[in-house]
C-alpha cells in the first residue's frame, strides 16, 4: 500500500492527478475539501475559501498541525489500498505523513492565467471570483510562518515529486505514469 498526498498552486490539477489514480490505478480518494466542507456545516458556516481557510486553520491550532492529514491517513490505512489524499497545504500535515511511511508527496504548479482559466471552468462556488482575488487568496495561502496555517510554497518545496502542468491532460497523465512506475521499482 502506498499513500501519495498531493499539493500544488490554486487550479494547477490536483483534482486531475487525483482523477488519474482513481480511474486509471484504482487508488481511493480522500479529500481535505471534502473532509473541511463536513465540518463546515456542522458548525452552520457558508461553505466558500474563507470558511475553508478558517476552519482548517481552527481543526489545526486546537489539535496538531497534521491533524486532517491524520485523520485522512487513518482512513486511507483502513482501507488497505493505494490511496491518495488530496489536498495537502502545510508543513505539519507532510511531518505527520512522512513519519507513517509509504508515503510519497507530489506538488503540482502551472501558469497563474491558465490556472485561473481553470478554475472558472470548473465552476465550483468556491471558485466565483476576479483574477484579482484569486491571486490575493493563493499569495495568502503560500507563506505563513504558524505551523497550522497554510504554506503552499514550502509544501511544494518539500514534495518528492513536482509537476509542471503548463501542457495537455495526456501530458501530465504521463509524467505521473513515470512516476508510479519509479515508485513501484523501489
Amino acid at each position: 500500500m502506498i499513500v501519495i498526498g498531493i499539493t500544488g498552486t490554486l487550479g494547477a490539477g490536483k483534482g486531475t492527478i487525483v482523477h488519474y489514480l482513481v480511474k486509471k490505478k484504482n487508488f481511493q480518494h480522500y479529500s481535505v475539501r471534502d473532509f473541511l466542507v463536513e465540518e463546515i456545516k456542522k458548525r452552520g458556516m457558508p461553505v466558500n475559501r474563507d470558511s475553508m481557510v478558517e476552519v482548517a486553520n481552527d481543526l489545526r491550532a486546537k489539535n496538531s498541525p497534521g491533524y486532517i492529514a491524520e485523520e485522512l491517513f487513518e482512513k486511507a490505512e483502513n482501507s488497505g489500498k493505494d490511496c491518495v489524499i488530496e489536498s495537502i497545504r502545510t508543513e505539519g500535515e507532510i511531518n505527520s505523513l512522512r513519519k507513517k511511511g509509504k508515503f510519497y508527496l507530489f506538488a503540482v504548479d502551472a501558469d497563474p492565467k491558465k490556472r485561473y482559466e481553470r478554475v472558472l471552468n470548473r465552476k465550483s462556488s468556491t471558485d466565483s471570483i476576479s483574477f484579482k482575488e484569486f491571486i490575493d487568496n493563493e499569495k495568502r495561502e503560500m507563506q505563513s510562518k504558524d505551523p497550522n496555517k497554510q504554506n503552499l510554497s514550502k509544501c511544494i518545496s518539500m514534495a518528492d515529486y513536482v509537476f509542471d502542468n503548463n501542457g495537455t491532460v495526456e501530458e501530465l497523465y504521463k509524467k505521473v505514469e513515470d512516476v508510479l512506475d519509479e515508485i513501484r521499482k523501489n
